[in-house]
């Protein structure tokens, strides 16, 4: 049942039955500029090099608009984070929408998975556990891990396995709540730490 009702989520956000407000259109050049203190962390292009740093290089605009958004908020937003919210407080709406119009005009670096992990974690990201109901990641972050823009569902190919994992936990914890109906808290309860810790490997070595 729990397969069914975030495979039917995935279907609404595909068929573009979640309307969003228009965004603003950001510049990548002025992005750029803006991307100084960004670069201390995520590295000038956005490859982080750090696990607890997520790569930002090649992410999706809207999703990337809407994480920093929720970080400005604070204690309030649905992904509170004391350094983040501290970095983007004074950030408005146009100077967040260059950012990620910069990081997502940017190429994300390929990782490893290790080896020990590859089988199951794509064994679970392709397909899940059927027996406890666990969907697959696939089905809304694309078989290849590149995400869906229309959906804002965000790329994970690439993305560092610490960083991956880190987040898991977090949804897991409702620690973020950044997700559609809760979908990814959902998901996130329903895998072991051997299935987190292998999909997390096998996303960053993803593509």
């Amino acid at each position: 049942m729990q397969k069914l009702i975030t495979l039917i989520g995935c279907a609404f956000l595909w068929a573009g039955l979640v309307v969003a407000a228009e965004p603003l259109k950001g510049s990548v050049l002025d992005g750029q500029k803006k991307s100084e203190i960004c670069a201390s962390c995520h590295m000038v292009d956005g490859n982080s090099k750090v696990g607890m740093y997520p790569k930002i290089s090649g992410q999706a605009e809207a999703y990337m608009v809407k994480q920093l958004t929720e970080f400005r908020k604070g204690e309030q937003g649905n992904r509170s984070n004391p350094v983040m919210a501290a970095i983007v407080q004074a950030y408005t709406d146009q100077d967040i929408a260059d950012l990620a119009a910069y990081f997502a005009s940017q190429t994300v670096t390929i990782g490893e998975a290790d080896p020990e992990l590859v089988a199951l974690g794509e064994k679970i990201f392709k397909g899940g556990n059927s027996k406890t109901g666990l969907p697959a990641c696939a089905a809304c972050h694309n078989i290849q891990g590149l995400g869906n823009k229309a959906a804002n569902i965000p790329r994970l190919s690439g993305q560092l396995a610490e960083y991956v994992a880190i987040e898991l936990h977090r949804y897991q914890k409702d620690q973020r709540k950044t997700d559609l109906n809760g979908m990814m808290r959902d998901i996130a309860k329903l895998m072991t730490e051997q299935e987190i810790n292998a999909v997390s490997s096998y996303v960053s070595g993803l593509h």
